[in-house]
């Protein structure tokens, strides 16, 4: 483990903790990924935003959200660091990071949407 990670506030999570949050407290995801990643496939009911987007406070949508679990997905679980900890900043309460993400949670064949939403 590094420093930083002694100190950060978000943790990883897997798939099984991702959908008891989602099911259990009303979790939702961000899908940190390009628009067009997105409409490919992500994960049932997840927002779009983008690490800029994030970065630039340019979360309207997501406001509402800031006292529930917030799971920060990516292409691989790598890339949702610094987006995390953005949301932090922003004052986001529970931030976590998918474990693997959205190539682990369609790896196991979990259920995702298409198009816009």
């Amino acid at each position: 483990m590094t420093f930083k990670g002694l100190f950060s506030k978000t943790k990883n999570i897997s798939r099984t903790e991702a959908i008891s949050l989602i099911n259990k407290e009303n979790a939702v995801c961000v899908d940190i990924r390009s628009r067009d990643e997105f409409r490919k496939g992500h994960i049932i009911d997840s927002i779009n935003l983008t690490p800029s987007e994030i970065k630039s406070n340019n979360i309207a949508e997501l406001e509402k959200y800031k006292s529930q679990p917030v799971i920060v997905v990516s292409p691989s679980g790598i890339e949702g660091a610094k987006p995390a900890e953005s949301l932090i900043k922003l004052g986001f309460e529970k931030v976590f990071i998918l474990k693997d993400g959205l190539s682990g949670w369609s790896g196991e064949n979990l259920p995702l949407a298409k198009g816009k939403k």
